[in-house]
């Protein structure tokens, strides 16, 4: 059975999990901070997601089809790139950065 994907979606991306947190990119975390995300100090707060879930997703991380490299699924989610999370991967826009 082929998933239908939505319109606008290049990649499927699985989510895998990780022994340490990858650690996010300046520019990552100034979207955070300017989407209001995050708080000076640098603790995320995301409305509508708990802290507990913030730090399971701290754990995950993504194969970036567009940035080719691993990635924390939380800088995953700031990028403009994103699309949606259904279980167990992302839905990637895929556009150049």
């Amino acid at each position: 059975m082929s998933e239908t994907l939505p319109e606008g979606v290049k990649y499927v991306v699985p989510i895998k999990q990780v022994e340490k947190p990858i650690k996010m990119t300046d520019q990552a975390k100034t979207e955070l901070q300017s989407s209001g995300m995050m708080d000076d100090k640098g603790k995320l707060k995301i409305k509508g997601v708990s802290p507990k879930m913030v730090k399971r997703m701290k754990l995950e991380a993504v194969d970036c089809p567009v940035l080719k490299q691993d990635i924390g699924f939380l800088q995953c989610y700031v990028c403009p790139n994103y699309f949606s999370r259904p279980v167990g991967k992302v839905y990637c826009k895929g556009d150049p950065l």
